[in-house]
């Protein structure tokens, strides 16, 4: 199991994201699904037992899009950033689908499409990729619709887009857009990252709270606020869960301190089986 605070004081994103897909694969060649391979380059409908390499990934062009706004710099009181950890997911997810001589493309926003990073094969362009993701800074508002519309009229053909965020921008235009993505025939995966902190809301007494993306502060007690935020909160997460089940999109919910190669590993095995069908 990777821990994701060790991978972040790696200082090289590529070794970090080749250990993470290392680790994944080796995860499940344990796994009970037996015969896994590296390999993802070859295709026939998948059924239970078979390789990775029958995984239908010729078919797609893929993006890589990922929330770089201010609330995602929020780190909770141990681990690593919801940022860094969203670095080094799409690097990984990157890394994977370059590895197989594939195209990959990566869209960076806030309030604004930030970087666009074409899909094109080759290691080469997955260092422009890793470089830019290495460059990658917290801050500004969300408005992600415009971003996640611009991502997906960049696959010009049946493409997979996987996208990276907090999901804080709960604008109907966003989710209008996840929905639009996934109707016109692409392939949506949702990864939902998020701190423990945030979920469980462990704070006692007064408390001073920071709007990361607006600097607005509160003032709040923990013991009367708590028990009403984590209500919210949890109907928060299951809105977007039950969200992306309606259209058919694939939902994880990450939490900063999970296994980098446990998270990529639970995609890839729901991926498989939905291949299949």
């Amino acid at each position: 199991m990777l821990d994701p605070v060790l991978l972040s004081s790696i200082g090289d994103l590529e070794l970090v994201a080749r250990v993470t897909v290392d680790g994944t694969v080796s995860g499940l060649h344990r796994s009970p699904f037996h015969g896994y391979s590296a390999e993802f380059s070859q295709y026939r409908h998948y059924r239970v037992g078979d390789d990775l390499k029958y995984v239908d990934w010729k078919l797609f062009a893929r993006t890589v899009a990922v929330d770089a706004s201010g609330s995602m710099a929020f780190r909770g009181r141990q681990g690593v950033s919801k940022l860094d950890y969203a670095r080094m997911l799409a690097a990984a997810l990157a890394y994977l689908v370059a590895g197989q001589g594939d195209a990959v493309g990566l869209v960076i926003y806030d309030e604004v499409l930030r970087q666009y990073v074409p899909s094109r094969m080759g290691q080469s362009h997955l260092r422009s990729v890793l470089l830019a993701l290495s460059k990658m800074q917290a801050s500004g508002g969300t408005a992600a619709a415009a971003a996640l519309r611009r991502a997906t009229d960049l696959l010009r053909r049946r493409g997979l887009l996987l996208v990276v965020s907090d999901l804080y921008d709960e604008d109907a235009r966003v989710e209008a857009e996840l929905r639009r993505a996934a109707r016109i025939g692409h392939e949506v995966a949702v990864f939902h990252v998020l701190t423990r902190d945030e979920i469980e809301f462990p704070f006692a007494g007064d408390i001073e709270i920071e709007d990361l993306e607006t600097g607005r502060t509160v003032l709040a007690n923990a013991a009367a606020t708590g028990a009403e935020y984590r209500r919210q909160f949890a109907e928060f997460l299951e809105r977007w869960r039950s969200r992306c089940a309606g259209y058919g999109i694939d939902y994880t919910r990450v939490i900063t301190d999970m296994p980098l190669d446990a998270v990529l590993r639970g995609y890839l095995l729901r991926r498989t089986g939905s291949v299949g069908r």
